[in-house]
C-alpha cells in the first residue's frame, strides 16, 4: 500500500523531506487530523479512485446506501497479517442482536461453519495471511444490529507476537475499498475484534474496533451466547 497522507507534528515544517512531499501532491494534515482522519483527494488526482479512509482504532464510517435495484449490498471485511510459523489465525464473524447476543448458534461463521442460515454473512476466503468476511446487508433480518468480525489465534503465541492486522472494508470483492484501519497495539491477547457493521437507523456503519482478550476462541463465543462444547 502507499502513502495516502502525511501527518505533520510540531517543528516538522522544517523537515528536510518535506519539500519531496509537498512535489509528490500528498496532503499535509496537522497533530489534530489523527483524531478524524478523513482522507482527502490529492490534487491532480481527479478521475481516480478516491482513497480509502483511514480509521484509527475505534474509527467510524458511514457506509453509502446502496442506489438502485440491481445495487450491491454486499460488504466485506478483509483482514491480513504476516505469515506465521508458530500459529494459524482465523477469522470469524458474529450476528448480534440488540443484547450483543446471537439469535441462535449458527449465527456464529467460522472455518467449520463458513455462513449463517441464508448465506447473509459467509467466510469467502480462509487463507494462511489473509481471509474475508463478506455481509449481505439487504438481507440480514430486522433482528440482526450488528455483525462482529473478530480473530483469533490457535496456537501458542498472542497477538502481539503476530504483529499488525490489517483491515479493509469496501462494497463486493472487487471495487475500491472504503476503509482500511491497521490493529497493532496488541501484547498478550489471543482474540480480536476487528470490525463491526453495525446499524444506525436506517443507515449502516463501520467501526474499526481493535479490542483484545486474553481467552480464546470459545470463550470469545461463549460470551455472545454461543453454545460450544468444551
Amino acid at each position: 500500500a502507499g502513502v495516502t497522507d502525511v501527518v505533520v507534528l510540531d517543528g516538522g515544517r522544517a523537515d528536510r523531506r518535506l519539500p519531496r512531499i509537498t512535489a509528490l501532491l500528498l496532503p499535509t494534515h496537522d497533530a489534530g487530523w489523527l483524531v478524524a482522519p478523513v482522507v482527502t483527494e490529492a490534487p491532480g488526482a481527479a478521475g481516480g479512485r478516491a482513497a480509502a479512509h483511514v480509521l484509527p482504532r475505534g474509527g467510524v464510517v458511514d457506509l453509502p446506501l446502496p442506489k438502485g435495484r440491481a445495487a450491491e449490498h454486499r460488504w466485506t471485511v478483509t483482514a491480513s497479517w504476516a505469515q506465521q510459523t508458530e500459529c494459524e489465525i482465523d477469522v470469524v464473524a458474529f450476528v448480534l442482536d440488540e443484547d450483543g447476543q446471537v439469535s441462535f448458534d449458527e449465527d456464529f461463521v467460522f472455518y467449520g461453519a463458513p455462513e449463517n442460515p441464508g448465506g447473509t454473512v459467509r467466510l469467502l476466503s480462509d487463507g494462511p495471511t489473509e481471509q474475508t468476511v463478506s455481509v449481505d446487508l439487504a438481507t440480514l433480518p430486522p433482528s440482526a444490529r450488528k455483525v462482529v468480525v473478530a480473530a483469533a489465534i490457535d496456537g501458542s503465541p498472542a497477538f502481539g507476537e503476530v504483529g499488525a492486522l490489517h483491515i479493509v472494508s469496501g462494497p463486493g470483492t472487487t471495487a475500491a475499498a472504503l476503509a482500511q484501519a491497521t490493529l497493532d497495539a496488541a501484547t498478550t491477547e489471543r482474540t480480536m475484534l476487528l470490525a463491526e457493521i453495525y446499524r444506525r437507523g436506517q443507515s449502516w456503519r463501520l467501526r474499526a474496533v481493535g479490542q483484545g482478550y486474553d481467552h480464546d476462541l470459545g470463550a470469545l463465543a461463549r460470551s455472545y451466547g454461543v453454545d460450544v462444547d468444551d
